[in-house]
Formats: structure tokens, sequence, C-alpha cells
């Protein structure tokens, strides 16, 4: 079949109102609580059909990707636990859209495409989202949304955004059901693996109409207008619930600032947060270097993409993740900067420097609630991308973030080995990895001595050891490489990140050439510490020791074990 085959068509309704529903009917709570429940459940089943039906090994292996559903106006009705980073490209593309197109020339049918930082609501090219608008007897009521993460846009520049790849504002991919074909063949014109891209952007379309169908089914159900009042008494108790956990911080301003260094920048960077909380609002002002040219930027949305999450982690887990969480908090930061960016900056890499994000607002909360929030993670997401071409010329491309550990918690030692944080995906197993692609997995271990010491100790990070098996180009984003996940109450920093080209050179060198028989390995950084190290339990030292968690040496030079 050709790349630029027609995708499976939506279904299409009549002609209908964009008028809003009246959502004023009376409601009782455990009526909240069943559609709510239906809500989430939707969201979940949109993204494992997402999974499911998808093609790149970078959705259907490594779940980069996410489902969301959202009310007539943009508002977050509930999102799927996948990535939290893609929230921020929820956040604008609703009122992406709604600037771009009337509401009278929404119609059943339509699916909206966009991916770009500035006039899409997304965050960085790579994430394409697809929305569809959710009418019930002619009227619209929400919107199904959802976006994964498209490896294709290898080998490029990152000094500005018409560097990294095909920049898409909101347009209409179908309209009424019917294929945008023009659009469709210019997208994967663009693309390098065009096959690929088009088989992912069906299981995209597939996801958003099942969401179409079980919103309507709902709505046929319940009735609509009493769907749309517990979506806004949902939102309205996260807000609640968000105030409850704010009033019960002392008043008064906690500041923090940690390092931000990264491969693609020679010199460090400090970023800032000063956290206010007055009564039951809290303010986070940032503050951070001008933007780089390079794809460390972030988008307005991104930063609050950071601090919704951290903050709910850290406050109170169970608060609902829909908009009305954010009703409470004020975010800010220069313009211009790396933490705020404008146009052109590039943002291919945001999640870098969102994660540092997220370590600031833990390293502040920390000060204002001791005892409840955890050491620093591995804080990065080291990303390692291979591109080549295949024995018939055909162009591949291979995406891995690679997770490391996680930080000591007050009362239990860190997770090894995972995403912290805004990233959530799955490792590329080994199988699917050396079946789809010309490389080798030669090591896939977890790093001794690489957990942050404590009387509980952080989690541990990855090594991954591959080998090319045809000349490929690999790049690579990390950070970590010379700053340090700090610990708290007394707890050690852990280990930093480390690459080794077997050939002599160890530092993170953007994009090299490997040749058949290359190797390179990776090593991500653990998590820190929490407690004085001193007061760790002989038998948790141990235990540690015996299972490879750390050397005798390490037992010996940190813990006194031994000695």
């Amino acid at each position: 079949m050709s790349p630029l085959a027609e995708m499976t068509t939506p279904a299409t309704a009549a002609p209908a109102s964009t008028t809003p529903a009246s959502s004023t009917t009376a409601i009782d709570p455990i009526t909240v609580e069943v559609i709510g429940s239906a809500l989430q459940s939707i969201v979940e089943e949109m993204g494992e059909a997402l999974v499911r039906a998808s093609y790149s090994t970078n959705i259907k292996e490594r779940r980069d990707c996410s489902t969301a559903l959202f009310d007539l106006h943009g508002n977050t009705l509930c999102q799927a636990e996948h990535i939290p980073m893609h929230l921020g490209s929820f956040l604008g593309v609703i009122p992406a859209i709604r600037d771009r197109f009337v509401a009278s020339d929404i119609a059943p049918g339509d699916v909206f495409m966009a991916n770009d930082a500035y006039a899409g609501g997304a965050t960085h090219l790579p994430d394409i989202v697809l929305a569809e608008p959710i009418f019930v007897d002619g009227t619209l009521v929400a919107w199904a949304v959802n976006t994964a993460h498209h490896s294709d846009f290898a080998d490029r520049g990152h000094e500005h955004i018409y560097q990294e790849g095909i920049r898409i504002p909101p347009v209409r991919l179908y309209r009424k059901g019917e294929l945008n074909r023009d659009l469709q063949e210019m997208f994967l014109l663009n693309c390098q693996v065009p096959r690929e891209r088009m088989s992912d952007l069906r299981a995209q379309m597939s996801a958003n109409r099942l969401c179409v169908q079980r919103m309507t089914e709902l709505c046929a159900k319940y009735g609509t207008g009493l769907v749309l009042a517990a979506g806004e008494a949902l939102q309205d108790y996260a807000e609640r619930k968000m105030r409850a956990a704010i009033a019960a911080i002392p008043d008064g301003t906690y500041a923090f600032e940690d390092v931000f260094d990264s491969n693609q920048r020679p010199e460090a960077m400090t970023f800032k947060v000063a956290i206010t909380v007055a009564g039951d609002e809290m303010r986070l002002d940032f503050d951070g270097p001008p933007q780089v040219r390079s794809g460390l930027n972030l988008i307005y949305t991104s930063l609050l993409a950071a601090c919704y999450f951290t903050v709910k982690s850290v406050l109170d887990p169970t608060i609902l993740p829909n908009a009305g969480l954010a009703r409470p908090l004020t975010v800010t930061a220069p313009r211009g900067s790396i933490l705020n960016c404008e146009h052109p900056a590039a943002v291919d890499g945001r999640i870098a420097a969102a994660q540092r994000v997220c370590d600031l607002v833990y390293g502040a909360l920390a000060q204002a609630l001791p005892g409840r929030v955890m050491a620093a993670g591995n804080g990065c997401c080291t990303g390692a991308l291979f591109n080549g071409t295949d024995e018939n010329g055909n162009i591949w491309v291979y995406l891995e973030t690679i997770g490391g550990g996680g930080g000591a918690r007050p009362a239990a030692d860190g997770l090894s080995g995972i995403h912290v944080s805004l990233t959530n995906t799955s490792n590329l197993p080994v199988e699917a990895l050396e079946l789809e692609y010309p490389l080798t997995l030669l090591r896939y271990e977890l790093v001794e001595d690489s957990a942050g010491p404590g009387t509980q100790r952080g989690g541990m990070g990855i090594r991954r050891v591959y080998r090319a098996e045809r000349a490929c180009r690999f790049t690579v984003e990390g950070s970590r490489m010379g700053s340090h996940p700090w610990g708290l109450e007394g707890g050690a920093e852990a280990a930093c990140s480390q690459l080794d080209f077997g050939d002599g050179r160890t530092t993170f060198a953007g994009m090299v050439d490997l040749v058949p028989g290359q190797i390179v390995s990776i090593t991500t950084p653990g998590g820190g510490g929490f407690g004085a190290p001193g007061a760790r339990a002989p038998e948790a030292v141990a235990r540690d020791l015996r299972e490879g968690r750390i050397s005798a040496g390490f037992a010996a030079r940190v813990y006194g074990y031994g000695a």
C-alpha cells in the first residue's frame, strides 16, 4: 500500500449547532462519582486503543502518547495516566482551534491536526495532536484529544524552531468526515518514515473515534445536561481539594535553586523558583536565563504542565487531573527566558528543562512540608536517537528515552530504573529493538553505586550498551552530566550521567556517526538519598551489598559497613 493511501474515514453526523447544552441540571455526589469514573474510563480506553493500533515502536512498545477529554471551552475534564508532559500540548490546542475557527464552522466529523509550539498549542513538533469535536443531538459538548510522539524528525539542527521539523497550526485533517488528501500528502512528504507516520495517525484517529462513540453513549444514558454538569462539578471538586491542601501549608515564601546542565550547551545554568503560599492560593515565580539557541526552551504551557503535576503529586495525589486543580495556582516566568520562551526559540528537547522545573518545585516544597517530599530523582530524560538506512535503502529512526533512579522517600528507598516526574514511557524491550533495527543491545542493567546514600537510599541508574550493526547516526540529549541529583535531610547526592563511545570519548557530544561494530554506552543518574547515611540500618546495607546495588568499597566508605 502506498504511504499516501487514505486513512480510515470517521463517521459523520448531521450538520450541527455549536450552542452549548445546558449544564444546570441538579446533580448529587454519587452521580458525579459515577459519571466521573465513566469519563476516566473513556480516556483510559482511548489510550489502550491508541497503543494497540499503532505501528511505531515508540507508541506500541514505549507508550509515548496520551489521551484526554476536554469540555467545549478547552478545559480539561480528564486525562489518562500516561505522560504528564503531554498536558502542555493539551492545554493549548483547543484554545488555538477556537482562535482560528468560528464555532459555526466546526462540524461533526471534523478532525484538527496540530503540533506547533507557537501557533498550534503544542509543546514540540514530534508530538502530533489530533482533536475531534463531540456533538450530541446537534450540539458541540466536548472534545476528544490525543497526542502521540512521532519519532521521525531525526538528524536536525536546533538553533530555532524552523530547523526542527514541519510546523502545523490547527488545520483540518478531516472536514465533515472527508480526508484532506492534500494536507496528508504534504505532511507525509516531510516525514522520513511516512508509512509509519500514516499508520500511527490512523491509530490516533481510531482512539478519538472511540472517545466520540463512548461519550455519545454516556450522554444518551444519563442525559447531556447531567453529564456536562458532572464535568463542571468534578472541576469544582478538584479546585476545593487543591485549595484545602494549599491552606494546610504555612503561609510564606519558599525559595530554591538548582543547576541545569545539558550537552546542548557549553555552560551550566541556574534555575530558581520562589513559591509563595497565601491562604488557599499558591504562586510559583520562576527565574532563568534568556532563551537559548538550542532545543531546551520551554513554552509557557510546558512550564504549567510541570508545575501542575509536581504540586499535585506533593500536596494530594488523589486530586482529579482536571482543569479545576489549576485555579488556585499562579505561575510566572520572564518572557523570552528559557522557562517561558518566545518565537522562534527551538523546543525539541524541552523535557530536560521541564524535569529541572519539577526538581525546583520539589526542593521548595520540601521546606514548606518537611518529611513529605522525596529527594531528587534522576532529573533528566536521557534521549538516544539512532537513524540510518537498511539494506533496502529505507530510512529507519529509533528513539529511546532512558530512565534512571527515583529519589529516596522519607520512609522508603527510591525506585530503581524508572522514569520520573513528567515522563512515564516504557522501555523498548531488547527483542523488539533487535527485531526492528540494525542494533544489538549488549548490556541493559542497573548501575552499581549510582544511588544516593542515605537512611533511605535513592534508586539506581540504568546502563544500556548498544552496538551498531550498520552505519548510522547517533544523537544523544542528556542532563545531570556535571550536576548531581540532590538528597534531603542529610541524604547524599547520586551519581550523574556518563557516556562512553568505546574509543576514549566520554562526553555527550551531540551527533556522532557510528560505524558497524561500534559500541556506545549510556549511563543515567541515580536518585538522591534521604536522611543521614550513617543512620541506615546495617541489615539494609548488607542487603544492598548482597543484591549488587553497592560495592564492598562503597559500603565501607559511605556506610562504614565492614570497615
